[in-house]
């Protein structure tokens, strides 16, 4: 895996509760030393509030504080989600609801990230990730651990 960018994309397009899973088990072993504890906290609380609730509708997501956490809730869960989700038709709805909110999640992530890596923002950054596209979120996410300063990961 390259970056939390590309993970959080990879999170946000995951067609499958399965594919979920994967990508929450790349961030463990990715995010497995002490100094990454923040970052494992801020997936884990992202996935647990946002990305999780939109796509599992009408599921109750318990609160969770840490990776590990949310691929056993995962495990546990899918399946029973999976045979509930066919039972109420609700397969097409889940898959089209995937892209409802998709910029908004990936912007407000990103931002927090930011907020970790380089403390207070200037009040410019929210509105630049809110009103950025798909294309750029994906650029700036993919930056965003490697960058030195705020200002590398906006670099055009």
């Amino acid at each position: 895996m390259s970056s939390g960018g590309s993970a959080l994309i990879r999170l946000e397009k995951s067609p499958t509760p399965e594919d979920l899973r994967t990508v929450v088990r790349e961030l463990i072993d990715w995010l497995k030393t002490p100094e990454q504890t923040s970052l494992r906290r801020a997936f884990a609380v992202w996935l647990g509030r946002v990305l999780l609730p939109r796509k599992l509708p009408g599921q109750r997501v318990p609160e969770v504080a840490d990776l590990q956490e949310v691929d056993t809730m995962l495990t546990e869960s899918v399946q029973e989600w999976t045979k509930q989700w066919q039972a109420k038709g609700w397969t097409k709805g889940w898959a089209k609801g995937m892209g409802a909110g998709r910029q908004e999640g990936e912007a407000t992530l990103l931002q927090r990230l930011l907020h970790r890596r380089f403390g207070s923002l200037p009040g410019w950054v929210p509105e630049r990730l809110h009103s950025a596209d798909q294309a750029t979120l994906e650029s700036w996410g993919d930056r965003v651990l490697e960058a030195h300063t705020l200002d590398d990961v906006f670099r055009e």
